[in-house]
């Protein structure tokens, strides 16, 4: 696989796709340009999934991430695409990506969008355990 940046978006054999379990990404290193200024945009992205038959391949997940930076992007725009492809390459149970982008001009930005299978029931969904509660239960 390369290093380099990519919209090819890998995917891997769900492992248990008779289970329903929950997939939680913190991605805080993702960057694109506002369509305006050609400034850069940080944020960090939150992704939680419930897979079907297929999970994304983190690698790619990564450079697929890493080729917006040099990209002119509207916040809600970028969002959606960035589900949008995701749930294209997965076709998930259930999907939701929160980008939450660092102040700008004094106004912090969060965009929350998300896809829910036909039947799938969000109250089936194991509850979350954050990065930080995982620390806390070792």
């Amino acid at each position: 696989m390369s290093s380099k940046p990519s919209r090819q978006l890998e995917t891997f054999a769900n492992p248990a796709p008779g289970r329903i379990f929950r997939i939680h990404m913190e991605i805080p290193e993702f960057t694109c340009l506002c369509p305006k200024t050609g400034q850069p945009d940080f944020a960090t992205l939150i992704l939680d999934y419930v897979p079907d038959k297929k999970c994304v391949e983190l690698k790619s997940l990564k450079l697929y991430v890493w080729s917006f930076r040099n990209e002119g992007a509207y916040h809600e725009a970028v969002t959606n695409r960035i589900l949008d492809d995701l749930v294209k390459a997965t076709a998930p149970r259930y999907m939701r990506l929160i980008a939450r982008f660092y102040v700008r001009g004094g106004i912090y930005t969060s965009v929350t969008t998300e896809h829910c299978a036909r039947g799938f029931r969000r109250d089936r969904m194991p509850p979350l355990v954050t990065p930080t509660e995982h620390s806390a239960i070792r």
